[in-house]
């Protein structure tokens, strides 16, 4: 039961967010996504970070599948689904991205 002291106390909302590293916005168009043996599919990179990424695609892919994604025509890195909804896919990257990669897409963006 709450003491009256504490009953017109203010109370912050709790931080939903979790993540270890920040995400940056970004729109990248020159990204696709492509499931093993699978044809690569057009998308679009929304947010960034070290650990992971959300990209808008119009394929469908489960939680849990392996995807490739290629981002401004760099080398394709590896990252798991971690859930999709409404075309927006949201990955973890299985290696961080190496600073001066974030650094270019994140200076990409602005230029």
């Amino acid at each position: 039961m709450a003491s009256r002291a504490s009953q017109y106390r203010a109370v912050q909302a709790a931080s939903l967010d979790r993540r270890a590293e920040p995400r940056h916005p970004v729109h990248i168009t020159r990204a696709t996504a492509r499931a093993h043996r699978a044809k690569a599919s057009a998308a679009v990179l929304c947010e960034i970070s070290t650990y992971g990424c959300r990209v808008v695609s119009p394929t469908k892919h489960p939680p849990g599948e392996r995807l490739w994604l290629r981002l401004n025509d760099g080398l394709p890195l590896a990252a798991t689904v971690i859930w999709c909804a409404d075309g927006r896919i949201g990955c973890r990257f299985d290696e961080p991205l190496p600073r001066e990669l974030m650094r270019k897409l994140i200076i990409a963006e602005l230029a």
